[in-house]
C-alpha cells in the first residue's frame, strides 16, 4: 500500500475541482429567488448628503429597493446604549456622513445584477462639503501615538545611539499604498431563514471570525449564523474581516425577506476591502569601523482612515533581527479621509523589513563590507528583544544556501560595474522574520467501514492549499493512502478553527489534526485491548470485529505553557539577480532564490507554490504597485486593474524555494513554523539593493520604475 508521508509533494487535494471549474465561490452558488445588490459611491471626500434622489431608480426595471441612510434598518450592533457608546468604524446607512470618496450612500437592489448596475447610475445626491485630507506627506505633522494596543516609543539601551558611531547612516524609505487585487472579487450572498437563522456565503478568511461579526452585528445568537467559504480566491489580508458591505447584505437580505448578493466591482475593491498604508519609515544605523552594530532607530508614520484606527507592526523587526545593543523604535499613523487600510502580504514586517533590509545594505557600502558579512556579523543568538532563546534559527544556513544558488561570488562590490551588454547586473539580499504562532484548534474525524477516513475543521483556504496539507498530516500518522482521507473547511458549523491569518494555519490546524488522528489510533486499540501506542492497526478489519459502521470523534489542539519560553519566529533570505538596462532604466529580474527557515515543511510542492507567490507579491511591492490619489478630489486615479500595475508574467523569472526543513518541536508536535508572511517578507528589500548593486543609483521610495532610473 502507498505510504504519503508529511515532507512529500503531493498535488492539491481540490485541484481538479478547481482548474475543471466544479469548485464553487461565495457568488456562484444557485438559490432560489437570488436578488443582486450594487452599491452607489459617494463622490465627495468629506462632509454630509444634505439630499438623496432615488426616486428614477427606483421606477427602473426590475428594482425591488433602494437603500439609503433614510429607510434602512438599523443595524443593532451599530447603535450605541447605555452601557456602550457607539463603535468606531464604518456603518454602511446608519447617517449622512461621509469619510472617504467613494464610500458607499445606498445598495440598489434588482432582479438581476445588470439592472441593479443601471439603477445605481441613476441615484442622485447633494452633500454639505467640507475640508478633507487624503495628502500623506502635507498631513505627516498631525500624526498620532495609535490608542489600541501597545505601540509606546521601544527603547533598549540607548535611544538613538546610532548617532555616536562611527559610521553611520540615516535615511528615509518610502511605500506607497498598495492594493490586494486577488483575483476573486469580494461577494456576499446572504439570506434569512424563517426561524430567524442568517445563512450567507461570502469570500472569508475566517468563517468562526465572521460568524462572531454578523451575530454580534444583528445581535442575534451566534449558533444561527451559518457562514460558508469553502472556496476563497486570493485574499492576501483583505478577508481577515467582516466588511461592511458584508452586513449590508445581511441587512438588505432582511428588509426585503429575499436572498441578497451583493457584488464589489474590481473598482470598489479599491477603497472598500483594504489595501497596504503609505508609510514613511526613517532609519538610523550606526556601527563600529568593523562592522559591529551600535544603535538601531527606526520612526515609522503610516496612513489610517479618520472613522477607524489601523496599525501594523512595521518597526518591531528592527528590535529583534539584528544583535544591537541599542534599539528604540517609535510608530505613529495619520488618519485621513481614505478607506481604511488592512493587513496585507506580510503586515507591518513586509513594510518594516523594506527600511531595515535597505538600510544595512547602506550601512555594508559605506563600511566596505560585504552585506552577508554584516549580517553574520551581528547575528542574533537570542532575541534581543525578548530576551529569550529562540526555539529555533537556521538563519546562518540560509545566507550560505542562499549565496551559492544565486551565484553571489559573480556580485561585484563596486555598484554599476557589473555588465552583460546593455544590461547592468546587480545582485542583493534581503531578510525577513515573522512569528511562529500556535492558536486554538479543533478537528473532527470520522473512520468509516471501508477504510476511508473524513476530518472536518472550521479553517479556510485562501489559496496555500490547507486542505491537502490536512490531508498529507493524516495520512502520515494514520498510514493510510491520502486518497482515502477527505477534509471538510470553510464552513462555520464546523469545530472551532482560528481565521487563516498570521502563517499560523498547518501550526493551529494542523496540530488539531494531529491530535485526533491519534486520538482515533488509542481509541481502537483501547477497543482492541491493545496497548495506546500499537501502530499495528488495520482499520477495516476493527471495525468490522467491533460490528461498528464508523467510529468519530473530536479533538481539541492548543499550545503549552513550554512553548513560552522560547522566542519563535520564522526566518528567511531572498536573493536576487537584477539586470538594468543602462540606456533606459527598463528592468529585468533575472533569478529570485528564498531560502526559508520554516521547521518541518509538510508538503513540498503546495509550500514551494506558496513561495512562489510571495515573491510575486514581492516583485509587485518593489517594482509596479502604487496606488495614486488625486489630492484635488481625494479619489484614486488608479483605481482599476488597467491603470494599477501587477506583475505580469513577463515580470516574474525563475524562483527557487529552498527550506532548510529542520522541524521545531517546541511550537507544536508537527515541528511546523509558518511561511505565508515570510514568502515575500524581505523580497522587496533584495531587490532594491540589487538594482543599487547594480546601477549605484539607490531608489528608496517604492515602486522602482524606470523613470527614477534613468
Amino acid at each position: 500500500m502507498k505510504k504519503d508521508a508529511i515532507g512529500d509533494s503531493l498535488s492539491r487535494v481540490d485541484g481538479r475541482l478547481k482548474v475543471t471549474g466544479g469548485a464553487k465561490y461565495s457568488g456562484e452558488f444557485k438559490i432560489t429567488g437570488l436578488t443582486y445588490g450594487v452599491l452607489v459611491p459617494a463622490t465627495i471626500t468629506n462632509g454630509t448628503i444634505a439630499s438623496i434622489d432615488t426616486k428614477v431608480a427606483e421606477r427602473a426595471p426590475g428594482v425591488i429597493k433602494v437603500i439609503t441612510y433614510l429607510n434602512a434598518a438599523k443595524v443593532p450592533g451599530y447603535q450605541p446604549n447605555e452601557s456602550k457608546p457607539a463603535s468606531k468604524g464604518l456603518k454602511l446607512f446608519n447617517d449622512n456622513k461621509i469619510y472617504f470618496n467613494q464610500q458607499p450612500i445606498a445598495l440598489v437592489i434588482a432582479d438581476t445584477f445588470e439592472r441593479a448596475t443601471y439603477a445605481a447610475s441613476l441615484v442622485t445626491a447633494t452633500y454639505q462639503k467640507e475640508p478633507f485630507k487624503t495628502n500623506f506627506q502635507k498631513n505627516i505633522d498631525n500624526s498620532v501615538v495609535p490608542q489600541g494596543g501597545n505601540y509606546k516609543d521601544y527603547i533598549r539601551g540607548e535611544a538613538d545611539a546610532y548617532k555616536n558611531a562611527p559610521v553611520k547612516i540615516e535615511q528615509a524609505y518610502l511605500l506607497p499604498s498598495e492594493m490586494h487585487n486577488p483575483m476573486e472579487l469580494h461577494v456576499t450572498t446572504a439570506f434569512w431563514n424563517a426561524d430567524g437563522k442568517l445563512t450567507v456565503f461570502t469570500k472569508s478568511q475566517g468563517v468562526i471570525s465572521s460568524q462572531k461579526a454578523l451575530a454580534n452585528a444583528f445581535k442575534i445568537e451566534q449558533s444561527t449564523v451559518q457562514i460558508n467559504s469553502r472556496f476563497v480566491g486570493g485574499a492576501f489580508g483583505s478577508s481577515l474581516r467582516t466588511w461592511p458591505h458584508e452586513i449590508a447584505a445581511a441587512q438588505a437580505a432582511k428588509m426585503i425577506n429575499r436572498p441578497v448578493r451583493l457584488t464589489l466591482t474590481r473598482e470598489q475593491m479599491f477603497t472598500l476591502v483594504g489595501y497596504r498604508p503609505q508609510t514613511i519609515q526613517k532609519m538610523g544605523i550606526g556601527a563600529t569601523p568593523d562592522g559591529q552594530l551600535i544603535g538601531i532607530t527606526h520612526e515609522s508614520h503610516s496612513q489610517s482612515a479618520v472613522y477607524e484606527e489601523f496599525t501594523e507592526r512595521s518597526v518591531n523587526v528592527s528590535r529583534f533581527l539584528y544583535a544591537s545593543p541599542n534599539a528604540n523604535t517609535r510608530y505613529k499613523v495619520v488618519p485621513l479621509h481614505v478607506g481604511v487600510p488592512a493587513p496585507m502580504r506580510g503586515p507591518g514586517e513586509a513594510t518594516g523589513a523594506f527600511a531595515l533590509e535597505c538600510a544595512l545594505d547602506e550601512l555594508a557600502y559605506a563600511l566596505n563590507m560585504d552585506p552577508i558579512a554584516l549580517r553574520l556579523k551581528n547575528y542574533a543568538d537570542a532575541d534581543p528583544e525578548k530576551n529569550l532563546p529562540w526555539s529555533s534559527k537556521y538563519l546562518r544556513e540560509c545566507y550560505q544556501k542562499g549565496a551559492d544558488k544565486i551565484g553571489w561570488e559573480k556580485r561585484s562590490s563596486k555598484p554599476g560595474t557589473n555588465r552583460e551588454g546593455d544590461w547592468l547586473v546587480g545582485y542583493g539580499i534581503g531578510c525577513g522574520a515573522f512569528g511562529a504562532y500556535r492558536n486554538k484548534a479543533q478537528a473532527y474525524i470520522k473512520l468509516l467501514a471501508d477504510g476511508s477516513v473524513n476530518i472536518k475543521s472550521a479553517t479556510s483556504d485562501i489559496g496555500p492549499g490547507t486542505g491537502t496539507s490536512m490531508v498529507l498530516i493524516a495520512a502520515d500518522i494514520l498510514g493510510i493512502p491520502a486518497e482515502k482521507i477527505t477534509f471538510d473547511l470553510g464552513d462555520s458549523s464546523l469545530p472551532e478553527a482560528p481565521t487563516q491569518g498570521g502563517s499560523a494555519t498547518v501550526s493551529s490546524v494542523g496540530s488539531a489534526v494531529h491530535d485526533v488522528c491519534l486520538a482515533l489510533k488509542k481509541k481502537l486499540n483501547t477497543l482492541t485491548g491493545k496497548p495506546e501506542n500499537n501502530e499495528d492497526l488495520d482499520y477495516v478489519k476493527i471495525l468490522k470485529q467491533q460490528n461498528l459502521p464508523f467510529i468519530e470523534l473530536t479533538q481539541g489542539s492548543e499550545g503549552t505553557d513550554e512553548a513560552k519560553k522560547y522566542s519563535m519566529y520564522s526566518f528567511s533570505a531572498h536573493f536576487v539577480e537584477v539586470h538594468v538596462h543602462a540606456l533606459t532604466g527598463a528592468w529585468r529580474i533575472k533569478k529570485v532564490v528564498a531560502v526559508v527557515d520554516a521547521g518541518k515543511i509538510v508538503n513540498n510542492k503546495t509550500a514551494s507554490s506558496q513561495m512562489i507567490g510571495g515573491a510575486v507579491g514581492g516583485i509587485g511591492m518593489a517594482m509596479t504597485e502604487e496606488a495614486i490619489i488625486d489630492d484635488r478630489f481625494g479619489r484614486l486615479v488608479n483605481g482599476n486593474f488597467a491603470d494599477y500595475h501587477v506583475p505580469v508574467n513577463a515580470d516574474i523569472p525563475q524562483i527557487e524555494a529552498i527550506f532548510i526543513n529542520k522541524p521545531d518541536m517546541h511550537i507544536n508536535p508537527l515541528g511546523t513554523k509558518g511561511i505565508g508572511e515570510i514568502s515575500l517578507i524581505g523580497v522587496a528589500p533584495a531587490i532594491a539593493n540589487a538594482v543599487y548593486n547594480a546601477t549605484g543609483k539607490r531608489i528608496r521610495e517604492l515602486p522602482i520604475t524606470p523613470d527614477k532610473l534613468i
